[in-house]
């Protein structure tokens, strides 16, 4: 399992049962309290997880800025709702990565004759979180394949 956590939303991605392939799975809202913490723990139990690879937001030059901070504080609230290890990946460029991968897949809907998604609304931006966390665990499960299952 892999998260995206942003100030507002935490993208969830999740690996098929090999670990081979990530996918993107839900978006889940950060409020202060036990909410979001409890929906992931349900998706741990519901899909077996062993794994949490959790994106770590570094910026440009691999120092830790304010968002590093934001999402180590999340993860430390997380620990006291899960049981599963928790590591941290380098996630620079997955937003763009996943905005990339997006607009992929809507000038191929496109050009089938479907309508296309909303430009970048809301809704939109939020696709992009749980995108983000596939592309996340696809980097980390391609740099680790073999191991556990996330």
């Amino acid at each position: 399992m892999a998260l995206d956590v942003g100030d507002e939303r935490i993208g969830i991605a999740l690996s098929d049962q090999s670990g081979y392939l990530a996918r993107p799975l839900e978006i889940v809202a950060r409020r202060p309290g036990p909410s979001s913490f409890l929906r992931i723990a349900e998706i741990i139990a519901q899909h077996g997880v062993e794994v949490i690879v959790v994106g770590l937001p570094l910026m440009p030059d691999g120092s830790e800025g304010e968002q590093v901070r934001s999402t180590r504080a999340y993860v430390a609230g997380l620990t006291a709702h899960v049981e599963v290890p928790i590591v941290y990946w380098d996630e620079r460029l997955t937003t763009f990565r996943a905005r990339e991968i997006i607009a992929e897949q809507e000038s191929v809907r496109g050009r089938r004759g479907r309508p296309k998604a909303e430009t970048r609304s809301g809704k939109r931006r939020r696709r992009d979180d749980a995108v983000a966390a596939a592309v996340i665990l696809q980097e980390y499960l391609d740099a680790h394949s073999g191991g556990p299952t996330p």
